[in-house]
């Protein structure tokens, strides 16, 4: 695999898993939003010559006119505490009972024991939320290459395009729209460009 190919790809996943990850109060991502909510990323992001970063753009823009605050919408989308409209760990989508710490999630965890990785996690939190994955999946990128084909083709890409497909059209926020259909595209190029093969699982939500 192309080493800038990659490189590029882990400030991608690192990105974006962050901007599923973190409360907008956050430090570690109060930059970011300035950034996406200022057009200026278009020029610094690495595949910005692939896809139309112009039409995500736009989303960005549009969320700064929205009536709910980012604050509140992360609030409503990741944490609760009503039901999540588009829940964000992988065994919803993967478990015919839609449950988290399902038995994708147990793979996923035995995955992990097998290949010697410790993730840091929030007092009983599913490890297979979509900002960790992104997170993981750079973290892999930069310490654990070799491990990055199985993650992607096992743990992530199965479910993650529906997942980013919800959140596009139920978050109800633009700023996440445009976080899901930058996440879509950078995923679905990554798959072509290193020619991944998902496992074909079937999605229950």
């Amino acid at each position: 695999m192309e080493q800038k190919l990659l490189a590029d790809f882990s400030l991608c996943a690192q990105t974006l898993g962050a901007l599923f990850s973190y409360n907008p109060s956050d430090a570690r991502v109060n930059k970011l939003i300035h950034l996406f909510s200022s057009s200026e990323w278009q020029s610094e992001w690495p595949f910005n010559n692939i896809y139309d970063c112009q039409r995500i753009d736009k989303r960005f823009q549009d969320s700064l006119n929205e009536q709910e605050t980012l604050q509140e919408a992360y609030q409503r989308l990741f944490i609760g505490p009503d039901a999540l409209p588009v829940p964000p760990w992988g065994s919803v989508y993967l478990d015919k009972e839609n449950s988290v710490f399902g038995i994708s999630t147990l793979e996923l965890r035995a995955w992990l024991r097998n290949n010697q990785i410790n993730i840091e996690l929030n007092q009983n939190e599913p490890e297979d939320h979509i900002g960790l994955l992104l997170l993981l999946t750079a973290w892999v990128v930069e310490n654990k290459p070799e491990l990055l084909r199985g993650l992607l083709e096992m743990h992530l890409l199965p479910w993650a395009y529906r997942y980013l497909e919800k959140m596009q059209l139920q978050s109800g926020h633009a700023f996440y729209e445009a976080t899901a259909l930058l996440a879509n595209e950078t995923l679905k190029y990554i798959q072509q460009a290193i020619q991944l093969n998902p496992i074909n699982k079937e999605i229950y939500l």
